[in-house]
């Protein structure tokens, strides 16, 4: 077989063309990244939020996160109220939230074993008292 520099360009230039055709495919396959829907609320209540997480650090409200196995244990300054939000980052659609009741030792339990093994964003917002918090992490599901 003869090659000349011609054959070589044509040749070339048809590999470049199926390699952009096979990443339009591709990206065209890809989920569609849908912007936040509330962003424009979340905007307005960003003061409310930001009040809650200083308040946290106010009254050095922390609360400690333990992981052990299936299970996410809680434990708060003060008796508590609220919700435990698990935040996937990869998607939404495996978000889940629970209610937070304290027991006697301020603490409480969340079993977590219908949650997907990895990384979530565990958002903790609660009721001590009279005082609101909020508290985020990541943390890691094994």
């Amino acid at each position: 077989m003869n090659w000349n520099w011609g054959k070589g360009i044509v040749m070339g230039m048809v590999l470049f063309i199926l390699f952009i055709s096979a990443m339009c495919v591709y990206m065209f396959r890809m989920p569609a990244d849908e912007y936040d829907h509330h962003y424009y609320e979340k905007g307005l209540n960003f003061d409310k939020d930001y009040a809650k997480e200083k308040q946290v650090v106010t009254d050095k409200a922390q609360p400690v996160i333990r992981i052990s196995g299936r299970q996410v244990q809680v434990a708060f300054a003060d008796q508590a109220t609220g919700t435990a939000r698990f935040v996937r980052p990869s998607s939404e659609a495996l978000d889940k939230t629970y209610t937070i009741v304290t027991d006697a030792n301020k603490t409480t339990v969340l079993s977590v074993s219908s949650l997907a093994k990895g990384n979530w964003h565990i958002v903790l917002e609660w009721k001590s008292g009279l005082k609101d918090y909020l508290y985020e992490k990541e943390v890691y599901l094994q």
